[in-house]
């Protein structure tokens, strides 16, 4: 009897843990996450753009950026 409702127990929960995979869920895309500005003389201004795409089926809240 324990042993059966251990079972249970585990596919239940296995059950859950795949359904929840098959959520929507937010999910970004970037094209490329790096960029080499090579040589960069002191005190100079530099930018680069950074592409970035929601391609998941559930709003994409970007709460941070950290540059580093």
């Amino acid at each position: 009897m324990r042993k059966a409702w251990l079972a249970g127990t585990i596919l239940l929960t296995i059950i859950f843990l795949l359904s929840s995979l098959a959520m929507a869920l937010p999910k970004l895309f970037v094209s490329h996450d790096t960029f080499e500005f090579g040589y960069v003389p002191q005190n100079s201004k530099i930018s680069h753009v950074f592409w970035i795409k929601s391609v998941g089926e559930d709003t994409l809240k970007i709460l941070s950026v950290k540059p580093g």
